[in-house]
């Protein structure tokens, strides 16, 4: 991965590792919403909540809107494929890896201790 592909992993996983945010991502994921209904939701002030919408749309998750007076989040499918990839793959590099020890744990030993 090039430094830019580390620096985004880094801002996507930092932003996903709160579960109120998750929760947003969830909620923007299923249809636009204002800034102000998703604060309703939560016990916080609603600058924390503008907080972590920013903390999402910093990392390319959300995508924010003006509808006049009103800030309208929606979640970006994208970007939330772009998390799933990168995951596979890891995940492949470690079945590669776990497949590799099973394979040196079943084979016989070529050489019997005295």
């Amino acid at each position: 991965m090039t430094e830019m592909d580390e620096d985004r992993a880094d801002a996507l996983f930092h932003a996903l590792a709160d579960r109120t945010r998750r929760d947003i991502l969830r909620r923007v994921l299923a249809g636009e919403h204002s800034v102000s209904a998703l604060a309703e939701n939560y016990d916080m002030t609603f600058a924390a909540v503008q907080k972590h919408v920013a903390v999402l749309e910093r990392a390319g998750l959300v995508v924010k809107r003006r509808d006049g007076r009103r800030q309208l989040a929606s979640g970006d499918v994208q970007a939330v494929r772009s998390v799933t990839a990168m995951l596979t793959g890891i995940e492949q590099i470690w079945r590669g890896r776990i497949a590799r020890v099973d394979e040196l744990l079943s084979a016989e030993p070529t050489d019997s201790p005295p």
